[in-house]
């Protein structure tokens, strides 16, 4: 059966979901959302970045931003901050360009490295996306951490592919039931847009019927 769009989830839901599935449920489920510093930080990056289809053209480099991706085998669709594509005979041809070209995908983060890898989940993610649309092997991308002014190299391995395609189905399974997971608590909520929505103090005592029947009964 055909893929249809409507069954695509967003491609940046897989850092929310590693960050914390209840997170990503509270927004790409029940369509909530709040703004922090970090957030607002996060898109005054990106803005540049994000300036739609701009292409750039640097000796044998060709720079494009803010290029539409998705996988047909993930079901997933989202927008690259940018992509490189560079000079190479083992690459792909480029309508409008002479010889041919590999590409890298180049993500952009507001903070440094962390220790968890949902960033680089999402950079992998958007590596087997454009492998499907261009029908090219990507071996590696770059992840940019403003706070540091440096890029760093990713390899894409067969360990992240695999974590990618088992994030995915499990993003799919979520969606498909409508299930908002509970509160696990962690020192990750202090840095959660949504501390303010999830209640995770509250809820890790009571369940979200009991505060809601409180409520009522007030």
């Amino acid at each position: 059966m055909a893929n249809k769009e409507e069954d695509f989830l967003m491609l940046s839901g897989i850092q929310h979901f590693e960050f914390c599935r209840r997170q990503w449920a509270l927004i790409h489920i029940e369509q909530q959302w709040e703004e922090n510093v970090k957030t607002i930080e996060g898109h005054y990056l990106h803005r540049k970045a994000d300036e739609p289809m701009i292409r750039e053209k640097r000796g044998n480099k060709l720079i494009i931003r803010a290029l539409p991706v998705k996988s047909k085998t993930l079901k997933i669709n989202g927008i690259c901050d940018v992509v490189e594509f560079i000079q190479d005979e083992r690459g792909i041809d480029i309508h409008g360009e002479e010889g041919s070209y590999l590409p890298f995908p180049v993500e952009y983060k507001r903070g440094r490295p962390k220790r968890d890898d949902a960033d680089i989940l999402q950079l992998t993610a958007q590596a087997i996306c454009l492998e499907e649309m261009l029908l090219c092997q990507i071996e590696k991308g770059f992840m940019y951490y403003h706070e540091i002014k440096h890029r760093v190299e990713v390899p894409f391995t067969d360990y992240l592919r695999q974590r990618v395609k088992d994030i995915t189905a499990e993003m799919h399974d979520y969606y498909q039931r409508r299930h908002t997971p509970k509160v696990k608590t962690g020192s990750f909520c202090k840095s959660c847009s949504l501390q303010h929505i999830c209640l995770p103090k509250l809820m890790n005592k009571r369940s979200v019927k009991s505060y809601i029947e409180g409520k009522i009964n007030e």
